[in-house]
């Protein structure tokens, strides 16, 4: 197991050739207008993915926690200074305080934006469960992101793929401490479509819900992959949130 962080190189199997995605595509630019690019100067510097839940809070992966963050939003192409781009730095990260770096238990976290976030038809944020409801087997779902589309050469421009949710089993088979109270398995080996396309830290969108987040997978690239489960940390991020209002932060 491993995080995802930049590893979307392992999506690719044994024998296939640089440069291929399996089952991915350009995202038509700026549907998906909750996604933040997450840059982290330190230690070292390198990018997860994240999504806008508030106009004041982004939500991403705990084990992409470093320090000097900055967020973009309403970005297409990173690489470019995009008209409908907003950069904000990141006023405070809030892991979640049981995440554990061994097994990547509770790998969610909470960036508060030390300003907000202007609504428009680029930059929204994207709709939390409701509940702690289970998503069904065969639920289709999208996951967004920069990743790499070959070994050491990353894309520019925003990919998105279509995947199904597993029973977790077929997790649970393959990952050690894969837990679905907590988690959700994602990606059917037969329709070699995996999560590994998105950075770390991206969002499984269902129905226009956010219900995970990249977490890890398979070293050899073949799915199913592991994600955050939102619902079950629905308090957690209620209670952070509002404390940091509180705390007189925003």
């Amino acid at each position: 197991m491993r995080p995802l962080l930049l590893l979307v190189v392992l999506l690719l199997p044994p024998r296939a050739r640089a440069g291929q995605i399996i089952g991915g595509q350009e995202a038509r630019p700026h549907s998906h207008p909750y996604m933040a690019y997450v840059q982290i100067r330190t230690p070292g510097l390198k990018t997860c993915g994240g999504f806008l839940v508030r106009e004041d809070f982004v939500v991403t992966a705990a084990h992409c926690l470093g320090s000097q963050i900055n967020v973009i939003l309403g970005a297409h192409n990173v690489r470019r200074l995009e008209r409908t781009q907003q950069r904000i730095p990141v006023l405070r990260a809030i892991p979640h305080p049981r995440y554990n770096p061994h097994n990547y238990w509770n790998d969610i976290m909470l960036l508060q934006l030390r300003s907000r976030a202007r609504r428009n038809r680029a930059v929204r944020p994207v709709a939390l469960p409701q509940t702690q409801s289970r998503l069904s087997p065969g639920t289709l779902c999208t996951v967004a992101g920069w990743g790499l589309v070959g070994l050491y050469r990353r894309t520019d421009t925003l990919q998105d793929v279509w995947i199904r949710v597993q029973r977790g089993e077929e997790c649970s088979r393959r990952f050690t401490f894969y837990t679905g109270r907590t988690q959700i398995c994602v990606g059917d080996p037969r329709e070699r479509k995996s999560a590994f396309l998105g950075d770390s830290g991206g969002p499984l969108v269902c129905n226009n819900v956010a219900q995970g987040i990249v977490s890890y997978g398979n070293s050899t690239g073949t799915p199913p992959a592991v994600f955050t489960r939102i619902s079950s940390f629905l308090p957690w991020i209620r209670r952070t949130m509002r404390r940091c209002q509180e705390w007189g932060l925003e």
